[in-house]
């Protein structure tokens, strides 16, 4: 895990660009804390920040290869979870290797394998590789963009980093927000439409996506996607594969060189995770799994039950803690810490995020790095299995929009009216939405239920999960930390993709073929437990405590935000302690007193970042 930059120009000699690398790579230095690394030629050059997790001394990045007259060299971030295969499949092809490490068994897969490489590898990546020999970068995203790269083009450069900041230390590269930006921040926002970023002229590379750039420019192609095909396994096969492919995963996704844990929550998802992870340290002699969950002052106190959080997760925890005989330890934050932190979320998206969902997980990796450098997530679960309430409701599924942020009327007040009259959020939303739904592949042989299942699906995962997979790199990287996520498998995800929705909602619940699955393996409790997401603070003195915040910075009638928001409206908003604001802001958490710290981030970013306002 690590993060990467460089730039290119194929039409002019900018070796003495260095100073720019160096700043480029020096705003990663979260994201790698261990290790920097260079490699400079005449047209291009590459920078490396890196977090060990596999072979100290053998992955050293960037890492360079001459093979048959030519040189490529790589940056990379991620991991392959395929590595062995891989590497016995070169040996058997005539590669040798002085590593185990998996950068060297990427490096020479594309070596052999050219562009097609994408299709042989298992994993989270962002990669670039340089021909030297073509004058050639190849770069490629993961399946699912669980790992971030990010792109622009200027003066005839191609600038790539895994994070925006960097690309700002390019010269001439500066941050704008146009009308298509606004619309991402405050229409779809946290989400955002894959392969779009709010700031003007800087893209991202999308999931399942490669790239090349040459002296013919920029080309751009989709490796992978899911495919609709009918589903001819009974319930005996369908759960004997299913599980099978989640074991796998989990497996695969367990090697490290360094201290890994599990974050356990009690829910059915991280306690599958947990359930394995326990068993293998079992299996392999490495003593008791060490897991962490989190939990807020006086939580304990003020847990007031929703639809959406139905019960807290102490109780769970530790059934699954005794069951497993885990060496579990919990992270308690505070209040003021959530607060205090929105400032650092917001830099580790480089946009404003999901407020306290973001600093709560930001704070909760701070606190377990000291102990461990890799965690396994039970994330991504809930999109491939089909676990959020929005699958069920009848409100959401009727809703005509994004089911997780059906606010649009709202967010549309929000806009500083003088903006307002210029764009038209629904029109934006309205239109990202028909153009995701049209990409959804429906079968004659699918029933009523599973074509209005697959459309939710694909949004869910395209969109939600995204979202969700962005807040957990981004706040992890931010300690260098590794967030794994083994539901998040690609052939899991594909496999079940085409399982009917009959079968996957098995017996009417959400999640009920994989709670079918389990029912043998982890305790009745856990698997009949209803869907509870990522805990979020009860306690009343968080809401004082953003409240206070936004007051402040609305008693500025200079503060930025001011020239992109309704003043009165978010005055209304305050005295109302977010009640003006009648839905959920986004997806289930993000009520009253998370808009308020949203907002909160958005002054932050309009101040630390500066963006020229161009409509």
């Amino acid at each position: 895990m690590c993060g990467i930059n460089g730039f290119v120009n194929l039409t002019k000699d900018i070796s003495n660009m260095k100073s720019t690398i160096y700043s480029m790579n020096d705003t990663l230095k979260k994201r790698g804390p261990d290790e920097d690394g260079y490699y400079f030629e005449k047209n291009v050059y590459l920078g490396h920040k890196r977090l060990i997790v596999i072979d100290a001394n053998g992955g050293k990045q960037p890492m360079t290869c001459k093979y048959n007259n030519n040189t490529y060299t790589l940056v990379y971030n991620g991991q392959l979870y395929n590595t062995e295969d891989l590497r016995k499949d070169l040996i058997e092809n005539g590669f040798e290797f002085n590593s185990y490490s998996d950068t060297e068994v990427l490096l020479k897969s594309f070596i052999y394998y050219g562009y097609d490489v994408v299709h042989k590898l298992n994993g989270i990546y962002g990669f670039a590789i340089w021909d030297s020999n073509k004058k050639e970068l190849f770069a490629a995203r993961d399946h699912f963009g669980v790992k971030p790269l990010y792109y622009t083009i200027q003066d005839d450069t191609f600038i790539f980093s895994s994070e925006i900041k960097a690309l700002f230390k390019y010269p001439g590269v500066e941050a704008k927000i146009d009308s298509q930006g606004i619309s991402e921040l405050f229409g779809l926002g946290p989400a955002h439409t894959p392969g779009i970023v709010a700031f003007k002229g800087i893209n991202e590379l999308k999931p399942a996506h490669f790239g090349i750039y040459n002296s013919s420019g920029l080309h751009l192609e989709r490796y992978w996607s899911l495919k609709s095909a009918p589903h001819e396994d009974g319930l005996k096969t369908t759960c004997e594969k299913t599980k099978y492919l989640l074991e796998d995963s989990i497996k695969r996704q367990l090697v490290s060189d360094v201290p890994l844990c599990t974050f356990l929550s009690g829910g059915l998802d991280s306690s599958i995770i947990t359930l394995y992870a326990a068993n293998y340290y079992e299996k392999e002699n490495l003593g008791s799994l060490t897991t962490y969950s989190v939990d807020y002052k006086d939580n304990d106190k003020n847990f007031v039950k929703t639809d959406f959080q139905p019960n807290s997760d102490n109780y769970y925890i530790d059934i699954m803690k005794n069951k497993l005989n885990t060496n579990h330890k919990v992270v308690m934050l505070d209040t003021p810490e959530l607060a205090a932190n929105l400032e650092d979320a917001m830099i580790a998206r480089d946009l404003p995020g999901m407020a306290d969902v973001d600093s709560s997980l930001l704070l909760f990796c701070q606190r377990v790095k000291p102990e461990a450098t890799v965690t396994l997530t039970g994330e991504c679960s809930d999109e491939i299995f089909g676990g959020y309430p929005w699958f069920f409701r009848e409100d959401a599924l009727t809703s005509g929009t994004f089911p997780w942020s059906i606010a649009t009327t709202e967010r549309q007040q929000l806009l500083n009216p003088s903006i307002g009259e210029k764009i038209n959020l629904k029109e934006y939303i309205d239109y990202r939405y028909y153009e995701s739904l049209n990409e959804v592949e429906i079968l004659d042989t699918d029933s009523m239920e599973t074509a209005e299942k697959r459309k939710i699906s694909h949004l869910t995962l395209n969109w939600f999960m995204q979202t969700l997979l962005d807040r957990s790199d981004r706040m992890a990287m931010y300690n260098g930390f590794e967030i794994r996520v083994p539901f998040c498998d690609y052939r899991l995800a594909e496999y079940v993709w085409n399982i009917p929705w009959e079968m996957k909602a098995l017996n009417g619940r959400e999640k009920g073929l994989l709670r079918y699955i389990m029912k043998d393996y982890l305790p009745e409790e856990i698997v009949d437990r209803k869907k509870s997401p990522y805990p979020k603070t009860w306690n009343p003195t968080y809401l004082k405590c953003v409240k206070d915040m936004l007051t402040k910075i609305m008693a500025d009638k200079n503060a930025p935000i001011n020239n992109l928001l309704n003043r009165e409206y978010i005055l209304e908003i305050l005295e109302t302690d977010g009640k003006a604001f009648t839905r959920p802001w986004f997806g289930q958490l993000m009520t009253g007193p998370q808009l308020m710290a949203y907002l909160c981030q958005v002054n932050m970013w309009l101040e630390r970042y500066q963006p020229k306002i161009e409509i």
